[in-house]
């Protein structure tokens, strides 16, 4: 499978890029996978890099009860949180977008990514230029607002207070796209900026709405 590269005039380029990212959207991303799933609506997951268990026990729940076919998770799937959300869509049968904070270029395909692959349920996506092989903490936050800006619903698992996903929580606000956060006490944080705790039918009336 070979990896594609989409520019601004393309029209499987997203144009939800534009719309929140402004100049800052990239001039062109590269993508592996089926292009198709861009099409589908997309929840972006994010979540701390530290997250209490039980959290971690309710997404687990959410994912296997309440997302419906036709729902794409996006992430960049980098926190312990997030990694474990991964391992539970790839045994499932959800589609996923898999943002890296690095060049696809030279990037080994895990083993566990090859079934989803050929199966047309995972896509990959950069924008991070060829020679750009290790992430680091600025690119890690350009990626989060590109997965964010892709997204038509954010969800925040867990975010520590005055923590770096806190502070992304703050500055994703005004985009006014709709912001959810695991129902949970350690989640008041969050509810207080702005956060609307996720009813599960939330989800799945989405899938149909």
């Amino acid at each position: 499978m070979l990896t594609v590269c989409l520019n601004q005039n393309d029209s499987s380029y997203p144009a939800a890029l534009k719309s929140y990212l402004g100049e800052d959207g990239p001039n062109s991303i590269s993508a592996l996978g089926n292009l198709d799933i861009l099409k589908q609506r997309k929840l972006a997951a994010f979540c701390s890099a530290e997250c209490p268990a039980e959290l971690i026990a309710q997404t687990q729940h959410l994912i296997q009860t309440s997302l419906q076919p036709g729902i794409t998770v996006i992430s960049g799937f980098h926190s312990p949180g997030e990694r474990d959300c991964l391992s539970v869509l790839l045994r499932g049968t959800q589609s996923i977008i898999i943002c890296p904070a690095r060049s696809l270029t030279k990037m080994r395909i895990r083993t566990e990514y090859k079934k989803p692959l050929d199966e047309g349920r995972l896509l990959l996506l950069s924008f991070f230029r060829t020679h750009r092989h290790r992430s680091d903490v600025p690119m890690a936050v350009s990626r989060n607002r590109f997965v964010a800006a892709l997204a038509d619903k954010i969800l925040i698992l867990y975010a520590a207070p005055a923590s770096k996903t806190e502070t992304f929580c703050r500055e994703i606000l005004p985009w006014r796209k709709p912001l959810f956060t695991l129902a949970s006490d350690l989640n008041q944080n969050l509810v207080t900026l702005g956060a609307k705790p996720l009813d599960p039918r939330e989800l799945k009336n989405w899938s149909y709405g």
